[in-house]
């Protein structure tokens, strides 16, 4: 047998325009599911079809494919091209806007009187007020739901069937009804008097005009589509904000002269220049100048941080302080700024498993509708009613069925979670990572870099009492370490000028390493020696040493012109935000387990100093992944967090994998949720946002089918009006979108204890 090719999968995202329901969504997901291969995505929220599809189907077949189906598709223009204002979406929002104000200017101020109030109150219909209503409703029924009617006939030329088609069915039922009444069925006639009620009557020898439903359905439906576009757009500001971090324009240095190119045009390894209150342009290390960079925008991290020469900054990140010179090490796609747009995009484009529900209502809840309809205008008509009761029956089963809210529950609160959660430095790579967070009841952690700082500093100075000093000695050691590439030296000397406030330490003279022991060198002419301790120490010191050793840390003794001076403690130090971590993490009922490669003493300091119970020392990636399982076995829902490439396949393995975004490529890409500011304190906050957003989802859900549940049996047995019918419709995809409003606003609330 020959080998058979296979084709390689390629994922494409497409703008579709001209949906307006979850019913659009379905058709179009189903029309590129047909074709071999192809999987497709839709987003109603953004407008977005995410498509998995061979490299022999091309971009051309699937936009065909699309607009086959009645929708426009087209490549997305990129974020940051567009102007906040501007673009294709935004001129037919001015439209849809521009639209809604005419009207408005015809229905509210003109029509509530003469129509709404003189169609439902006979006291106040004068002689040949009739007339006057028809004139002013005639503008509104056509041009005013002139959209409703061209996507309804768009549909009807490719046989489907959407919201739009409920609601111009309903707009020309009620005027063309009220035409023949008035033309053909005697209320025409000057004196004609018609009485309002909600439940169909049998017949008083004259037809009844309904002109209000034509006009307050148009009116409420076009107004709560303003309402909801205005609410969805808010929904992708987080994304939106991201995208106008990018720098447009940077300055790039070359020998003594500057200047001004597309960021487009920076490539990496050119030094770029940043002043006070200007942007970084993309990632890289500070080679000159120091200063304060904010990166709140970013990382969610609120306090500015120092940087130097040698320090790396990111894309997107505001300078508050002096000039700073950077390389580029990252530009375009790479940058850690893209890499976070790119997640949150992805995120959005994906579904919970409630929304695979509301989808599968969604594809034949029109075609239903128009059933039920059609049942309810015969039953009336049987019944002995009038036809246009009967009409009115019909007319409200079609304009209060919403679709809308089905297909909004999910995207608008996925929006509003992920774009709330990049601001707070979490990025979640969809609502699969949402449920597994939300699931959450135990935590794998990684020691180093996770819960510690990953880098060696100065834990405690304890000095011999009259002697030097602190400060003296500490500016000393300093300065003899400047010469020693050991970890241990680079901690001292940068802690020294950290803590003297010194941009330069004494220099070093006749400096020498010893191997095993430590450095010795002349500083400030006297003889100075950073060394492993001795037996022979002063009480004080010697004191210090058990001390030392149960935290874990690693003690060097300071002798100056051979004389014991100081003991100082260096080891990788906690983060300060693990202590609330993992505290909120153990209320939220989520169980940790520390596991380290590192030795048993420093991984039990750092479990004591958190209160963490259950310790694994030395792991291998091997030891992580098989914890991992046992846990798993154990009946949890397991996640992992880690930051290097040993904690890959435990990632990877876990329900739930989690990098910090301080960690290394391979790590973050095996985990389903990274977390940008490099505080674990951060996953609290995920597993609340989590939890929240999964509520809001529940919530909007229960909303949309409670909503027709309810509101299409009332019409059905005539005691919805049409007018009140429409007005229920949009407020229905209106507070949808409300609620999953509320989760950009909110901050992690005070945890309650969970229960099993």
């Amino acid at each position: 047998m020959g080998a058979e090719s296979v084709s390689t999968l390629v994922t494409t995202e497409l703008t579709v325009g001209g949906m307006t329901c979850a019913a659009c969504v379905t058709r179009v997901e189903k029309k590129l599911g047909k074709l071999d291969g192809v999987t497709a995505t839709v987003n109603p929220a953004t407008g977005r079809a995410r498509v998995s599809h061979p490299t022999e189907v091309g971009v051309g077949q699937l936009v065909a494919t699309i607009e086959k189906a009645g929708y426009t598709a087209a490549l997305p223009e990129s974020l940051k091209k567009q102007p906040r204002e501007g673009g294709r979406e935004a001129e037919e929002a001015r439209q849809e806007r521009d639209r809604l104000l005419v009207t408005a200017v015809l229905a509210v101020p003109v029509l509530a009187v003469p129509v709404l109030v003189l169609s439902m109150v006979p006291a106040l219909q004068f002689r040949n007020w009739q007339w006057l209503c028809f004139l002013l409703a005639a503008p509104v029924a056509v041009w005013g739901a002139w959209p409703f009617h061209v996507r309804a006939v768009r549909g009807l030329r490719h046989s489907a069937a959407t919201m739009d088609t409920l609601v111009s069915l309903g707009v020309v039922a009620s005027f063309l009804w009220s035409a023949y009444a008035l033309f053909l069925g005697g209320a025409g006639d000057p004196g004609m008097r018609m009485p309002f009620s909600l439940v169909p009557s049998a017949s008083d020898g004259v037809a009844h005009i309904y002109l209000e439903a034509a006009v307050g359905v148009t009116l409420f439906v076009l107004a709560g589509r303003f309402l909801e576009a205005r609410a969805r757009r808010g929904t992708g500001a987080a994304l939106r904000s991201l995208a106008e971090l990018a720098a447009k324009e940077v300055s790039v240095r070359g020998g003594d002269s500057e200047r001004l190119v597309p960021i487009e045009e920076l490539e990496r390894g050119q030094v770029f220049v940043v002043r006070p209150g200007e942007r970084v342009a993309t990632d890289g290390q500070v080679v000159e100048g120091s200063s304060a960079v904010d990166l709140s925008l970013v990382t969610g991290e609120s306090e500015p941080v120092e940087v130097g020469p040698g320090s790396a900054v990111i894309g997107g990140a505001v300078n508050a302080g002096g000039l700073l010179l950077v390389r580029a090490t990252a530009v375009g796609a790479d940058t850690q700024l893209a890499r976070i747009t790119r997640l949150v995009t992805e995120a959005q484009a994906g579904k919970a498993r409630a929304q695979r529900l509301a989808d599968s209502v969604a594809g034949v809840f029109v075609p239903v509708v128009l059933a039920l309809a059609v049942t309810a205008l015969g039953f009336w008509l049987g019944a002995g009613a009038d036809p246009q009761a009967a009409i009115t029956a019909c007319v409200a089963v079609l304009v209060v069925a919403c679709p809308c809210a089905l297909g909004l529950a999910t995207p608008t609160a996925l929006m509003a979670a992920t774009g709330r959660g990049a601001q707070l430095g979490v990025l979640v790579t969809g609502p699969q990572a949402l449920e597994g967070l939300q699931h959450l009841d135990a935590v794998v952690l990684d020691k180093t870099g996770t819960l510690t700082t990953g880098h060696m500093s100065v834990a405690r100075i304890t000095a011999v009492p009259d002697g030097l000093g602190r400060d003296a000695v500490l500016r000393l050691a300093g300065g003899v370490e400047q010469g020693s590439e050991h970890p241990l030296g680079r901690a001292v000397s940068a802690y020294a000028r950290r803590e003297l406030r010194e941009q330069r330490l004494p220099d070093v003279s006749e400096f020498s390493a010893l191997p095993g022991r430590g450095v010795r060198g002349r500083v400030a002419g006297r003889l100075v020696e950073v060394l492993a301790p001795d037996d022979e120490l002063p009480a004080a010191l010697a004191a210090a040493l058990p001390v030392a050793e149960a935290a874990a840390h690693t003690p060097v003794l300071v002798r100056v012109d051979g004389v014991a001076e100081a003991l100082i403690e260096v080891g990788d130090v906690v983060r300060p935000g693990s202590y609330r971590a993992v505290d909120r993490l153990r209320r939220l009922g989520v169980r940790p387990v520390l596991a380290t490669g590192d030795r048993e003493a420093p991984a039990q300091a750092v479990a004591a100093a958190l209160g963490i119970d259950e310790v694994r020392a030395r792991c291998t990636p091997e030891d992580k992944a098989e914890l991992v399982r046992e846990v798993q076995e154990q009946g949890h829902r397991v996640a992992v967090i880690g930051d290097g490439v040993n904690d890959a396949a435990a990632l990877a393995g876990a329900d739930l994998g989690i990098a910090m975004g301080t960690g290394t490529d391979v790590a973050i890409g095996a985990a389903d949720v990274t977390l940008v500011r490099g505080d674990i304190e951060a996953l609290a906050d995920a597993v609340v946002l989590a939890r929240r957003t999964l509520g809001t989802i529940r919530a909007n859900l229960v909303w949309a089918f409670g909503y027709n549940v309810v509101t299409v049996p009332l019409a059905l047995v005539g005691l919805l009006n049409p007018m009140l019918a429409a007005a229920a419709m949009s407020a229905s995809s209106v507070l949808v979108v409300g609620n999953s409003l509320r989760l950009r606003g909110r901050q992690p609330s005070p945890i309650r204890r969970r229960t099993r």
